[in-house]
């Protein structure tokens, strides 16, 4: 069967193309941006580069597909930007689909069992709204929290446990929800397609557990052995928790606002014999839990929710970053001889996260925080893999714009709070010099000040930090 696959360098989509490879599927993968995209090299995989809220780039999609998966949502988004963006989405998609002689689309959405909906919650129905009715079936699949190794939820959850003993918690944490294994998620999706019984139905799909949110918590610093204590509070209003979620996670505020915003709401499933139809078997919470935690010991998420937040930079597409500007810029370049390539290689695509920046980590943790406290994205977001990095992955504060080990070349963009825009580049030549060039092009007055502020702390850093990676 021919698929087309939306939404391909998102958590789920990711996760769920080498599923439909393994299966014989055809795949097309829509991307915004092909130099994000990784393919594995698979006879069966097409690209094309389409943006879904640009309607002259719908015409690359072939007409010849069989069924389709919806996989876009702009939950990351800036407030009140996402519920736009969405819709515009879901309407392009619709026209462009019904040109094809696709026969069926699924659509992964969100629980909708309460009348009043959180905003987040209300447009994913609004999307399914529009997707219903059209020439071809559709089939959606309703799920609430999912659950696995670099998913939203279980790294929310992993940071508040083991970074907190004791949480004074706002009142939501006692809204129960229905958390479904990302394995659970992935077998639904695949296994719908191509059945007629599914055709315009909607399934929620939940888990065998239905617990509160302080319940998950508190199982989850059970598994990992932590004692915690969470006291719940009816005080603090829906801003504050979302600041008590920023600043103590990985998320942005604008998705902390808009997780809060949908915590707030209840969602249980409806009954229904899709488990069965499909030969399901349900993965409870304490199990997904564990599978996650083995995937991050043994160094093998294959995807986050981190890399695919939504961003001005991302939306823009990575491409037209990868050429650093000179002209109008301050450059900051250090170069060293090293005598062994592929040991400083590792350690360079190993930089970051946990590893940390091999020299001045304290002054990389106080940028961090600063960054943070005037909104940023701080140093919160580490890495998916210890080892591994591709374009457009998240590394700490910074968005990989080009990795290539074979090139030896490494290209980071600053997402920082900035009064100007910041690439890192590392690069070793074909006589083993290693060239660490730290560009910064300033945003008028105050982003030539900040560069002569910071002008010293980059040498200090700089130079610290290449003789480090140079390091035998």
């Amino acid at each position: 069967m021919k698929i087309l696959l939306t939404g391909v360098t998102g958590y789920i989509a990711h996760r769920l193309l080498p599923v439909l490879l393994q299966q014989g599927h055809q795949v097309i993968c829509c991307v915004r941006d092909k130099n994000r995209f990784v393919a594995d090299g698979s006879q069966n995989l097409g690209v094309v580069e389409v943006d879904f809220l640009d309607k002259k780039t719908l015409n690359r999609i072939p007409e010849d597909v069989d069924a389709a998966f919806y996989l876009i949502h702009s939950m990351s988004a800036g407030s009140g930007d996402f519920e736009s963006m969405e819709i515009a989405c879901a309407r392009n998609f619709r026209e462009r689909l019904e040109e094809t002689g696709v026969k069926q689309v699924v659509y992964l959405s969100g629980i909708v069992n309460e009348t009043e909906l959180s905003k987040h919650l209300a447009s994913r129905k609004k999307v399914e709204d529009i997707l219903s009715g059209a020439r071809f079936a559709l089939t959606t699949l309703r799920a609430g929290i999912i659950v696995g190794s670099g998913s939203a939820s279980f790294e929310i959850i992993r940071d508040l446990v083991e970074k907190l003993p004791v949480m004074v918690a706002p009142r939501w944490l006692n809204t129960r929800c229905q958390p479904i294994a990302i394995r659970n998620v992935l077998e639904f999706l695949s296994g719908v397609i191509g059945k007629p019984q599914t055709y315009n139905k909607s399934y929620d799909i939940g888990g065998p557990d239905i617990l509160s949110y302080k319940e998950m918590l508190l199982r989850f610093a059970k598994i990992r052995g932590l004692k915690r204590r969470i006291w719940v509070i009816p005080v603090l209003s829906p801003r504050i928790s979302s600041y008590w979620l920023y600043f103590v996670t990985a998320t942005s505020f604008a998705l902390a606002k808009n997780l809060v915003d949908s915590m707030k709401v209840e969602v249980i499933c409806k009954e229904n014999d899709l488990a069965s139809l499909l030969g399901i078997q349900w993965i409870d919470y304490d199990t997904s839990i564990r599978l996650a935690l083995d995937k991050i010991e043994q160094n093998q998420v294959l995807s986050s929710w981190k890399d695919a937040q939504t961003s001005e930079l991302l939306n823009k597409g990575i491409s037209h970053l990868i050429e650093v500007p000179v002209h109008g810029c301050f450059i900051d370049r250090r170069k060293i001889k090293i005598n062994d390539v592929r040991h400083t290689l590792d350690k360079i695509w190993s930089i970051g996260g946990r590893r940390g920046w091999y020299f001045g980590d304290w002054l990389w943790q106080i940028r961090g925080i600063v960054d943070q406290l005037v909104g940023g994205v701080g140093m919160r977001r580490g890495r998916k893999s210890e080892t591994g990095i591709s374009a457009g992955d998240a590394l700490d504060f910074w968005r990989v714009l080009y990795a290539d080990k074979e090139e030896k070349r490494l290209l980071l963009y600053a997402e920082m709070k900035l009064p100007g825009e910041a690439w890192l580049e590392f690069k070793i030549d074909r006589e083993n010099i290693l060239r660490l060039t730290a560009t910064f092009r300033p945003l008028g007055v105050w982003g030539r000040l900040y560069w002569y502020a910071v002008l010293p702390f980059h040498g200090y850093i700089f130079k610290g930090m290449i003789r480090k990676l140079a390091a035998v």
